[in-house]
């Protein structure tokens, strides 16, 4: 069973705080307005400082929920969950970024639940694939997915709850009518291109359309948009 001892955890923490400047926190020792909020799915492999190479400190918000999840469950009715619109809501934070990752497994979990009619697990996991469940069966009924094709099921539904997530974020009202959101894939598996540890640009305030997509980012960066649907 993998596992870290006590002493692992101390010495990990002992380098990063000792790699820190002294004035590391000084902008935001006493308050916080980060220039992005970062929603990303849960998984070890996927490291939100780590892909927007964050060094300094309170510039992202990043919260994380099962299958890059933006909503949560209240009094029976979906809202914004409270993670992801406190920044917009209190830090005035104007720049929102939903990222699914290659080989989710909440995803393939949800497309298993579907299958089989049932979820296991523990309750806390299966209140999250519960409510995937509904998106992946809107995604097994949109012709853009395809269980054929050579790109697998799973990858291409992962880019399917991210644009469904983006559309949940546009139209609720606690999200600010000027808040840029953007969609990403974050491809460590190489089902989008060969540079593993790229954040692909599938969504942008609700476009979808890669032409439009491109003509949005630097020329330098053309080969960071790309969809599967």
């Amino acid at each position: 069973m993998p596992g870290a001892t006590l002493r692992q955890l101390l010495e990990r923490n002992a380098r990063h705080a000792d790699s820190l400047p002294d004035d590391h926190f000084s902008s935001v020792e006493r308050s916080q307005r980060p220039a992005v909020v970062s929603v990303c799915c849960s998984d070890s492999r996927v490291s939100q400082e780590g892909m927007w190479s964050v060094d300094e400190a309170g510039w992202l918000f990043s919260p994380s929920t099962i299958g890059n999840q933006v909503w949560d469950s209240h009094d029976g009715e979906l809202i914004v969950d409270g993670s992801v619109v406190y920044p917009m809501a209190y830090t005035e934070t104007s720049t929102t970024v939903v990222v699914g990752h290659t080989g989710c497994g909440a995803v393939a979990a949800a497309v298993d639940a579907v299958d089989r009619g049932e979820i296991d697990g523990p309750p806390g996991v299966v209140k999250w694939i519960e409510l995937l469940v509904p998106v992946v069966e809107a995604g097994l009924a949109d012709d853009r997915v395809d269980p054929n094709r050579e790109t697998s099921l799973v990858d291409q539904l992962v880019e399917y709850n991210v644009d469904r997530q983006i559309e949940f974020l546009l139209d609720s009202d606690d999200v600010p009518a000027d808040e840029s959101v953007y969609g990403f894939v974050y491809d460590f598996q190489r089902v989008y291109g060969e540079r593993r540890g790229t954040a692909y640009l599938v969504n942008a305030n609700g476009e979808t359309d890669p032409d439009a997509l491109s003509a949005l980012v630097p020329d330098a960066y053309e080969d960071h948009v790309e969809r599967l649907l």
